[in-house]
C-alpha cells in the first residue's frame, strides 16, 4: 500500500546545503542556511547557554515527563521579554506552553486555529515556505498579499487591501520582526495602524516572533506584537528560541494564547494541550531548561543579552557595508541597510542564481534570499564584486 505514495521533491534548502558541501573551492560562500555565523564563519554555542548546561548537568535530578505543557517556568520566564514587564499576562488573559521549536509552535497555532472553526488564513508573500506548507497540510485555505514593494519597503497598501477583503474571524499571520525572507519589517507607525485595522475587522492575529533581538533589540523587536495585543481581544503568538539563544538543533519554542477574558482561557489551553498530545506528546526539555536557567540568573541573563548584542551589531555592520556598495551591476544593495535580521532578498533571476553558484561558488536560495550572517570581512568584497558581474 505504501507504493501509492508519490515521490516528493527534495527540500530546496537541504539540496543547497549538499551542493555547497560538495563544492571543492576553498573560497566558496554559503549564504543559504538560516543560522547565525560569526566573522570566522562559525555557528557557536552561546557562552550563557554553555554555563547553564553545565549547571543543568550538575543539578538536574530526573528525566521524567513534564507533560504536554513542557517546562512552564521556561514559558513564564520568557513572557516579560515578549509581552512587557508590567503585566505580561494581560490580567490573566495570556497563558503559554512549550513547543518543539518555532515550527512546532506555528504548527500548533494553526492547528488550534483550525480546531476553533476558522477556515481561512492570510499571509504576506514572500514568506517562510513552511507557513504555506503547514496551512496546506492542515487544510486551511491560504490567501496571500504582497509583503514588500519593489523599492524594498513594506507594502502597506497591499496589507490594507487584504485586511479590508478578509472576513470577520479569519486568521491573519504576521511576522513580528526580522521578516523571513525579505528582512523588511513594518515600522512602529505601521504597527500602530495594523493593530487598529485588525481590531476593527475582528480578525485573529497569529504573530510569528522567531527572531526577537536580532533586529533592533529585544524591546524594540517586540513593539509590533505588544501593539497588536493591546488592540485586539484574542491573539496567538508563536515564539522561537532557536535563533536568539542559538538552540537550533535543540528545538526550543513556546506558544502563547490570549483570550478576551481570563475565564475564556482554560478551554483554549485544554485544546492546545490535546493537539500537542496528539502531535508530539511532550516537547524536548533540554533547551527550555537551559533558557530557563539563563533567565533565572541575572549574571547569565546579562551575558546572554551581551552576546545577542554582538550578533546584532555584526549583522548591522554587514548590512551597512552592503548598502554602502549601492548600485552594483544591474542591482542595488542600498535597501539592505535598512532591513533587519538574518535575511534579505537580492533581485536575481534564476539564471543569475545558477551563475553565482557555477562561476563564483556563492550559494543562496533560488528566490535570491541571502543570509547576511554568512558574509564576513574576508568574503564580503568578493561577494559584492560577484553581484556586480552577475547582474551586469
Amino acid at each position: 500500500m505504501l507504493t501509492n505514495l508519490a515521490q516528493q521533491p527534495a527540500d530546496a534548502l537541504l539540496a543547497l546545503i549538499k551542493l555547497h558541501n560538495n563544492d571543492p573551492r576553498a573560497d566558496k560562500i554559503d549564504l543559504g542556511v538560516g543560522v547565525y555565523k560569526t566573522g570566522q564563519g562559525d555557528t557557536p554555542v552561546f557562552g550563557a547557554i554553555k554555563a547553564a548546561e553545565k549547571k543543568l548537568a550538575e543539578t538536574q535530578d530526573s528525566k521524567a515527563y513534564l507533560g504536554p505543557e513542557g517546562d512552564m517556568a521556561f514559558v513564564e520566564a520568557l513572557m516579560p521579554y515578549v509581552f512587557g514587564k508590567e503585566d505580561p499576562t494581560k490580567g490573566g488573559r495570556i497563558e503559554g506552553m512549550q513547543t518543539p521549536g518555532g515550527t512546532g509552535s506555528l504548527r500548533l497555532a494553526l492547528a488550534l486555529v483550525k480546531k476553533a472553526g476558522i477556515k481561512r488564513a492570510w499571509m504576506g508573500v514572500p514568506s517562510w515556505p513552511n507557513h504555506a506548507q503547514i496551512c496546506a497540510d492542515l487544510g486551511l485555505e491560504l490567501k496571500t498579499f504582497n509583503h514588500a514593494t519593489p523599492e524594498g519597503t513594506a507594502d502597506m497598501d497591499a496589507l490594507r487591501a487584504a485586511i479590508a477583503e478578509a472576513d470577520e474571524g479569519d486568521a491573519f499571520l504576521l511576522h513580528g520582526c526580522c521578516h523571513n525572507p525579505t528582512g523588511i519589517d513594518y515600522s512602529n507607525a505601521d504597527w500602530d495602524e495594523i493593530a487598529g485595522l485588525l481590531a476593527a475587522r475582528k480578525l485573529l492575529p497569529v504573530l510569528d516572533l522567531a527572531y526577537q533581538g536580532l533586529g533592533r533589540g529585544m524591546e524594540e523587536d517586540a513593539y509590533g506584537v505588544r501593539r497588536v495585543l493591546a488592540a485586539v481581544p484574542e491573539a496567538i503568538v508563536a515564539y522561537s528560541c532557536d535563533k536568539n539563544f542559538g538552540l537550533y538543533r535543540d528545538r526550543t519554542g513556546a506558544l502563547y494564547m490570549m483570550t478576551a477574558t481570563p475565564e475564556q482561557l482554560p478551554p483554549v489551553i485544554s485544546n492546545a494541550y490535546a493537539l500537542a498530545r496528539a502531535n508530539w506528546s511532550q516537547p524536548p526539555d533540554h533547551g527550555a531548561a537551559a533558557v530557563r536557567m539563563v533567565l533565572e540568573d541575572k549574571a547569565l541573563t546579562a551575558q546572554w543579552l551581551d552576546e545577542l548584542d554582538t550578533m546584532r551589531e555584526r549583522m548591522r555592520q554587514v548590512r551597512a557595508r552592503l548598502a554602502a556598495a549601492g548600485k552594483v551591476g544591474g542591482g542595488d544593495l542600498t535597501p539592505v541597510g535598512g532591513q533587519n535580521g538574518l535575511f534579505s532578498i537580492i533581485p536575481f533571476t534564476p539564471e543569475q542564481v545558477q551563475a553565482m553558484r557555477a562561476d563564483h561558488g556563492i550559494y543562496f536560495a533560488g528566490s535570491g534570499r541571502i543570509n547576511v550572517a554568512g558574509l564576513t570581512l574576508g568574503n564580503i568584497d568578493p561577494f559584492i564584486a560577484a553581484v556586480a558581474k552577475g547582474t551586469g
